[in-house]
């Protein structure tokens, strides 16, 4: 499987795309939907967002309606992952979990030297505690791609805020 991260948008957000056998999947298709359709060659099987805020789904409607794919609902088997609640920064935070290339893209959840606000709507520093709790069944070597920034790992970021 080959991952590209393209920066989009004002803030800098991180627009993932998964390609695996010629096929496309989109992880937060924030800003710039021409930049990002670039990488798509029509082959675009899904998208996954990780969370609605407008930096990390400003192009979602255009590849929704250009390529009529659903949003969190890929029903390729080439692309198999787990898809985690993980509420805190937002009520409607996911991460996805694909044991393959052991990784997670955890959007504002998580990101290398730090976790997501939780004082924008529906952010919850109780549930943002829960959620990273829930993290630690997980492999510590696991890299992760957050939202915005470089990759880190999740044990290395877990271990700062809790025991892990």
């Amino acid at each position: 499987m080959k991952l590209e991260t393209l920066v989009v948008g004002t803030l800098q957000e991180n627009c993932y795309i998964l390609v695996k056998n010629n096929k496309v999947l989109i992880i937060d298709p924030g800003d710039d939907a021409s930049y990002i359709d670039k990488y798509i060659d029509n082959n675009l099987v899904g998208i996954l967002v990780t969370h609605h805020h407008f930096d990390h789904v400003g192009a979602l409607d255009f590849f929704k309606e250009k390529y009529h794919v659903l949003e969190n609902s890929v029903s390729d088997p080439d692309f198999k992952f787990e898809i985690i609640d993980t509420p805190g920064h937002s009520s409607d935070s996911k991460t996805f979990y694909f044991k393959e290339i052991n990784s997670m893209f955890v959007g504002d959840f998580i990101f290398k030297d730090g976790i997501g606000r939780c004082d924008l709507p529906t952010g919850n520093v109780n549930e943002m505690i829960e959620s990273l709790n829930k993290m630690t069944k997980y492999n510590k070597d696991i890299i992760i791609y957050p939202g915005h920034g470089e990759a880190s790992t999740l044990g290395v970021e877990l271990k700062k805020y809790i025991n892990y």
